[in-house]
This record gives structure tokens, sequence and C-alpha cells, in this order.
């Protein structure tokens, strides 16, 4: 791996295209969210089916999370919808048959001349790309089971989210205020704009 991708840094925000043709960047997918990246051998590998089949039995802990995810394989465009829907994942897969990222980030698999795949890695990055946290899975116990992802997870979220926790001083004073720069998913709106899942206090 390069040497500069290392907790505290930043990841390059790749544009490739997903599993539906359409191009992306790591940054419009992960907006202001943390980002699970998986940067994975691809279809054949039995490992990736296994890591995905987790991260697919826990996406709507990860959806509900404000938590964002995505997989990058050097499978093609049909290949990649293959993979993608055998594990029933719901986020983007990233197509990279030219091997971008894997020569980028110097992390060819070389002990794999017949597939030359990507040395799988996953990253937990915080918002801007920086990088959190990264498990080297070249060896399938070197990933990150759902419970280690979900302690990385924890500890992102309380560094980026102001209103982590609500008994902080001056939160409350900023809510009753209207202004609702520092909650996540509430900046951008007006006091007389709830959410439909919004309920008022004490109606519980």
């Amino acid at each position: 791996m390069r040497s500069d991708i290392v907790p505290g840094g930043s990841f390059p925000d790749y544009s490739l295209p997903d599993h539906t043709g359409a191009v992306r960047t790591l940054s419009e997918i992960q907006g202001r969210d943390p980002l699970i990246l998986t940067l994975a051998r691809g279809h054949y590998c039995p490992k990736e089916h296994q890591q995905h089949l987790e991260l697919a039995e826990n996406y709507p802990k990860i959806a509900v999370a404000y938590t964002q995810i995505v997989t990058i394989a050097t499978d093609d465009h049909h290949t990649l919808q293959e993979f993608r829907a055998s594990v029933g994942a719901q986020w983007p897969f990233l197509s990279d048959p030219e091997r971008t990222v894997q020569q980028d980030l110097d992390i060819q698999e070389y002990t794999d001349r017949e597939h030359n795949p990507m040395i799988p890695h996953t990253l937990v990055l915080k918002p801007g790309l920086v990088i959190h946290s990264i498990y080297n899975g070249y060896w399938f116990w070197g990933r990150p089971s759902f419970s280690e992802l979900w302690q990385d997870l924890r500890a992102a979220t309380a560094e980026i989210r102001p209103d982590w926790d609500l008994s902080v001083p001056g939160l409350r004073e900023s809510w009753d205020a209207g202004d609702y720069a520092t909650f996540h998913g509430w900046d951008r709106r007006s006091p007389e704009s709830k959410p439909t899942s919004y309920i008022e206090p004490g109606k519980r």
C-alpha cells in the first residue's frame, strides 16, 4: 500500500463506473457521512462473497446510521453486476478492470497472476475521505468483522458529529434558537420543515 495511505491521511477520490454504468466519485457517494470502502478481488473469490454477505446482512444498520458503503472490484461491468446481485448488496459497486486503483495504490496481488486482483483492503473513511482505519484482507482473518466496523464507526462518528452528545453545553440553546447547523439531518431544514419520521417531544 502506498506510504501516504494511513490513518489521518486522505484517500484518493477515484472516479469509476458503477454497476449501472454511471460514473461516480467516492466523494459524491460519501457526501458528509462516514464511508465503508472495500477494495475487493472480485466475483471469483469466495472470501469476498463471505465478507460481502455479512455486510449485506447488516446493511439496514449501516443505512439507518447515516453511513455509506461502496465496493471497488477489478471485475468488468457484467461480472460486477453478478457479484453485487449474488451477495444481495444494495450499495454501489464500482468497476475497475483497468486496475487504476490497484496500480495507483500499489496493491497488486502478485501471488495471483491468473486474476491479477488488488490485495483486498477495507477502510473506514471520515467525511472528506479522511482515513480512520485500514484492514488488509489478503488473509480472510485480516478483514474486519461487522462488530469491528461498528467500533470504528462509533469512534469516527463521535469525532465528526457535533451533536453526538446532546448534553454538550450550548447545543440545547442552539436548537431552541432554531440554529440547526450542528444537528445532522437538520442543518439545511427550516424549523417548519421536519422529517416525516419526526415525533414531537412528549408525544412518543
